[in-house]
């Protein structure tokens, strides 16, 4: 009995973290196993992101440990790292959010044009400044965009390097959504930032339409251009991440291409239902915290 119960208490544990409860629902498109954590003590709060059966572990710590370079509001810094020898995971700061695809369900279909764009641009903005760091993210998706109330945050870190090496075919891969998959890199091609686009292109498809290879007439007329632009089959044909960004954040007479998406993230950006959800997690996530409240889904 006693036995039964370390191993209970351990399958509920990873690294200095207790799992309160998975993130992500079942699916095949999700690059990594996710779940909300805390610290034994309560103090902190977390994203805990751990690798999927068969990604390679090693490549799956050395992408984490790069993606501390990858700053940003819109990004979700990695700010706790496995220690060599440990079982391999990384830990991000905790704030409501929901996966790309759980805000489509919970909203009932595709989200509205004025929040498509307000997270494409967001998610530009954050590839552009990567880029410019000699970065590829190498792991963009619809599983991969978190929305929080204040804007997206990008995570999932070169989920396209762990789940398989340069030179080997990445198609059917667990944890690769193949509509998101730049067609070098499905064939094994090193990420490099047209893929980016590439998946920033499918990624929008998906907000606007709910998948992630639509008909060119599915997309909102006014996201056609830059949304088939970047998902054009020759990286040599995409734009760059700050084209993407100036396409869907336009410069006005109040504000310029150097300005922050978060200008497109006025009060109402999120739809009401998708809000209200935000709200229930952190409620949820309260009640977990209660003393008597000890149990734990994994």
């Amino acid at each position: 009995m006693e036995q039964s119960r370390t191993r209970e208490e351990s399958a509920r544990r990873i690294g200095p973290y207790r799992l309160i409860t998975r993130l992500d629902p079942p699916g095949p498109a999700v690059p990594f196993r996710r779940f909300i954590a805390r610290t034994s003590d309560g103090e902190r709060t977390v994203l805990l992101n751990a690798p999927l059966s068969g990604a390679d572990p090693a490549r799956f710590v050395a992408e984490a440990d790069a993606g501390r370079r990858l700053l940003g509001p819109w990004i979700a810094p990695v700010t706790d790292l496995s220690s060599p020898g440990e079982t391999p995971w990384y830990a991000t700061p905790y704030l409501p959010l929901l996966p790309l695809p759980v805000a489509l369900a919970v909203h009932g279909g595709p989200l509205p044009e004025a929040t498509v764009r307000a997270v494409g641009a967001a998610l530009a903005e954050a590839l552009a400044a990567a880029h410019a760091q000699g970065l590829t993210h190498a792991g963009v998706s619809p599983a991969a965009v978190l929305l929080t109330a204040d804007g997206p945050r990008l995570t999932c870190f070169g989920a396209v390097r762990a789940a398989a090496a340069d030179g080997e075919p990445r198609t059917g891969l667990p944890g690769l959504d193949p509509g998101a998959l730049a067609p070098e890199q499905a064939f094994g091609g090193r990420p490099r930032p047209p893929g980016d686009v590439y998946s920033l292109g499918s990624v929008l498809a998906y907000a606007a339409t709910g998948h992630t290879v639509p008909e060119r007439d599915e997309l909102p007329p006014a996201l056609r251009p830059v949304v088939s632009s970047g998902l054009a089959r020759d990286p040599a044909d995409r734009p760059t991440a700050a084209d993407v960004m100036a396409a869907l954040a336009p410069p006005t007479p109040h504000r310029t291409v150097l300005n922050s998406a978060g200008a497109l993230l006025a009060p109402g950006w999120l739809p009401g239902r998708v809000v209200a959800a935000l709200a229930r997690q952190s409620s949820e996530l309260l009640a977990a915290e209660l003393p008597t409240d000890t149990s734990s889904r994994t």
